[in-house]
């Protein structure tokens, strides 16, 4: 048997008050697609780190063709043929496309840039990944899955032989997924060694050759076959226990109206938007990419301006309808993302637990009460059980599915009514998801309105009591959880065309009479 060309041997990486990699071992083979999953703070991305020349272990070592590494830098790695194409991608908006691939190393002569020779160079990178997009676009004017593209075929230029993915799929459609897959096979057939790190269990199963399992920076089991494996088998692997029913749902009563949303109109929408989410009740929203599930709920929380229609909070209107208005009146939103709108990445997670409640701990608007506010914030992080070394953590550092709970911790120090989650659980793993539905329910049966859009059908399925379905721009369905199926939802929410639209629009039409029930 060839040995694997790139091998970890007994990393070891702490950090203050955490161990986050302890003597994990594993290899990768050249020509394979070897899959790693493990819940959040089991170590990949450390992992990736130490690939990628972030971090140095404290021991072990990686070895690549049998030879031992030690990367000081990420300049280092990349020399070496390392890439990691991380879930954030690292392009220069306001750059063309071509620049982004050479980037560091430009076409050049005399110190003047040779555009034609760059732009050819560049065009010819893109085709060997089957794309022919114009390389002189500027990177912001792409959609996420070319721009992945662009990453790839940046790693490619520069000579990398190990390809690291981590979560590549987070931001697409299903289009570009199966783009993506193709490429990836692709590079497969050309002997790299490629290394994908996902949440998603169907994707490892229908994509990787192997994989391997962290928990709590432990390597716990590298397979080197996924025939026969089990979505199951995997999960209960990386949790360390049986997920004999990850959603657990649990019906509760529902009392009178939560949130009323009459006549929304604005950016996003193609038409009114109208329905009622009862106290205690968990409705979902889906729909394909572009459908206006996010514009939707930007609308109803003032993050966007509407240019008609009414919100109500408990029966009483929303005046001045902003976000600061929201708040006051106990609507809450938890954005699809975290980082860039949810959060403040570098400052303390008791920092961003106190950002929308600081009034709550001054006097006179001007002197921060910081005793009541530590207090505060250590009581959320007991009540959610933010895993985090410290208040003063950095929030970067945490988790995504903790990141998730200092947001939620937030709205929770505030007096909520009613919480909108945009794709709470996207690039969170397993067993934290299971812990934000069971925060979900929570808070449903505390009688708080709740209002859900993903697009994992099996989410809303599993964990909502009624499902709006959106289609370009509009509410064209609304169904109980007793008559919705993953064929109907979809059905619902692909375009319309043919002899589907019949009875497509037959459905509409009655579901749409019971949508404020």
């Amino acid at each position: 048997m060839t040995p694997p060309y790139l091998q970890f041997e007994s990393l070891v990486k702490a950090f203050p008050g955490v161990r986050a990699l302890d003597h994990v071992s594993f290899g990768v083979a050249a020509g394979s697609i070897h899959a790693l999953i493990g819940e959040n703070g089991a170590g990949k991305s450390t992992l990736l780190k130490i690939l990628s020349g972030v971090y140095r272990p404290d021991d072990g070592r990686v070895r690549l063709g049998g030879e031992p590494r030690l990367f000081g830098s990420t300049a280092a790695a990349i020399a070496a043929g390392i890439a990691v194409i991380y879930q954030e991608l690292h392009l220069v908006p306001e750059l063309s496309v071509a620049e982004n691939l050479f980037l560091g190393h430009l076409h050049q002569r005399c110190g003047w840039v040779l555009r034609r020779r760059l732009l050819e160079a560049a065009r010819r990178q893109l085709l060997e990944l089957g794309e022919d997009f114009d390389p002189s676009t500027k990177v912001g004017r792409l959609s996420i899955g070319q721009r992945q593209m662009v990453e790839i075929a940046k790693a490619l230029a520069r000579g990398a032989k190990v390809i690291a993915f981590d979560e590549p799929t987070s931001s697409l459609s299903h289009r570009e997924v199966e783009q993506l897959f193709a490429t990836v096979r692709r590079l497969k057939g050309q002997g790299r060694v490629l290394l994908y790190v996902s949440h998603r269990m169907e994707e490892i199963s229908e994509l990787c050759d192997a994989v391997t399992v962290l928990r709590d920076g432990r390597h716990v089991e590298t397979l080197t076959s996924l025939t026969g494996v089990t979505h199951d088998r995997l999960v209960e692997r990386m949790v360390g226990r049986p997920m004999s029913d990850l959603f657990r749902y649990t019906p509760r009563p529902h009392g009178p109206p939560a949130l009323e949303v009459e006549g929304l109109e604005g950016p996003g929408l193609t038409a009114p938007a109208s329905f009622v989410v009862a106290q205690g009740e968990i409705v979902g929203v889906f729909g394909l990419v572009g459908a206006g599930r996010t514009e939707l709920l930007k609308l109803i929380y003032g993050a966007t301006r509407a240019t008609r229609g009414r919100v109500q909070v408990h029966g009483r209107l929303l005046v001045g309808h902003g976000p600061r208005a929201a708040i006051r009146r106990g609507l809450m939103l938890c954005p699809e993302d975290r980082k860039a709108e949810g959060l403040i990445p570098t400052r303390s997670v008791l920092e961003n637990l106190n950002l929308s409640g600081r009034r709550h701990f001054s006097r006179l608007g001007l002197i921060i009460d910081e005793r009541r506010e530590r207090r505060s914030a250590q009581a959320q992080v007991d009540r959610l059980e933010i895993r985090t070394p410290a208040l003063a953590e950095p929030v970067l550092h945490l988790s995504g599915g903790n990141q998730q709970k200092v947001i939620l911790g937030r709205w929770l120090s505030e007096d909520i009514r009613v919480l909108l989650m945009d794709e709470p659980t996207r690039g969170i793993d397993v067993g934290a998801k299971s812990e934000i539905y069971g925060l979900i329910y929570e808070l449903a049966r505390q009688g708080f309105g709740v209002l859900v859009v993903s697009s994992e059908l099996p989410e809303v399925l599993g964990i909502c009591d009624r499902i709006l379905v959106m289609r370009h721009g509009r509410i064209v369905a609304a169904l109980p959880r007793s008559g919705a199926t993953e064929e109907r939802l979809l059905k619902l929410a692909l375009p319309a065309s043919g002899g589907a639209a019949g009875n497509g629009g037959d459905s509409v039409k009655n579901d749409n009479r019971n949508m404020a029930v």
